[in-house]
Formats: structure tokens, C-alpha cells, sequence
């Protein structure tokens, strides 16, 4: 006869993250680890790391440190929890900003901007709370039921929600064109 231990995600974990990208790799280890010890599923896995390196990058971009810190001094807050009913819920918060966190419409050549625009592509919700002290913290619902079997699952529109639109979309663009002048 076999004994079975079920293990089961931490109820909660939070974590102080430098403001600036030298803290992404740590929390994103910390939650796989986390994450994985408890049973997760490898693809909700993949989804949940993809969706907190996408919040911490935009809070140390365009958000300000916890407290009175100066920009690169400070901490910003990581937390993820999957709740009793197997609901795993991501969270960043930072000192607010200038502008309120929303998708964005790069052009095809942008080097960014894509950011709200895949943790919407994965993700079940998400949302912006912002406090009295003018913290602001994004919450991502990464999958209603971890523990589903098809937990994880892309939707199958996954791929036109976060590609950039086709060239033979855009009018007036024509490569061809270019190319008359080297014969």
C-alpha cells in the first residue's frame, strides 16, 4: 500500500523585488519553485512566470518604488497565491506612476508595448487597484482552476491577440516598391 501526500501552493507569497530588472530572475525562480512543489501544472506554470517578469518589468518602467525610495533605490511588491477554490491570482504593486496601466497599440517595428496585451492573451482577468497611499497593484487571475486538467490550455486565438498585424494589412505599404530602383 502506497501512501500519497498531497501537497498543496503556500496560501500565499509575497516578496520584496528591487525597482529595476535585477530582481525579475528571483522572483520568477522563487514562484516556479513555489508553484511547482505545489502540484501546478508546468503550462500554468509557464503562463504564471511569463505573466509576474511582464508586471514586474512595466512597475520598474513606468511605476515608482514602494514608499519614498528614488527610482532604482526602492522595492516593488510580488505576491501570488492560489486560493482554496484552486484560483491563482498574480499580483505587483508599485508606488504609482504618471499613467494608469492599460494595453497598448505598438506599431509592428515598437520594441515594446506588448506587455498588457499578452498577460491578456493568457490570462482568465486582470485589473488595476490603486490605494489611498497611491500605490497601484495589477492582479492577474492566471487560471480560474489550477487544477484542472486543462489548466494552462492556450485559448485558440491566442496567437492573432498578441502578433502584430500582417503587412498585407497595412495600406499603402507595398515591399515590392523598394526594390524597383535596384535593377
Amino acid at each position: 500500500m502506497a501512501l500519497v501526500v498531497a501537497q498543496e501552493v503556500p496560501a500565499s507569497s509575497s516578496m520584496a523585488v528591487p525597482h529595476g530588472p535585477a530582481g525579475v530572475g528571483n522572483a520568477r525562480h522563487r514562484m516556479r519553485d513555489q508553484l511547482r512543489t505545489g502540484g501546478v501544472s508546468e503550462s500554468v506554470i509557464d503562463d504564471a512566470v511569463l505573466i509576474l517578469s511582464e508586471l514586474l518589468s512595466n512597475a520598474c518602467k513606468h511605476g515608482r518604488p514602494l514608499g519614498d525610495a528614488l527610482a532604482g533605490d526602492g522595492d516593488v511588491r510580488a505576491a501570488w497565491r492560489v486560493d482554496p477554490g484552486g484560483r491563482l491570482v498574480v499580483e505587483v504593486t508599485d508606488g504609482g506612476g504618471p499613467t494608469r496601466p492599460a494595453p497598448a497599440t505598438p506599431s509592428v517595428t515598437a520594441h515594446g508595448g506588448r506587455g498588457l496585451n499578452i498577460i491578456t492573451a493568457l490570462a482568465d482577468d486582470w485589473g488595476v487597484r490603486d490605494d489611498a497611499r497611491g500605490e497601484v497593484t495589477v492582479w492577474v487571475v492566471v487560471h480560474a482552476d489550477v487544477y484542472d486538467p486543462d489548466a494552462g490550455c492556450r485559448r485558440d486565438d491566442f496567437a492573432s491577440r498578441v502578433a502584430a498585424p500582417s503587412v498585407a494589412s497595412m495600406p499603402g505599404l507595398d515591399f515590392a516598391d523598394a526594390f524597383d530602383d535596384l535593377d
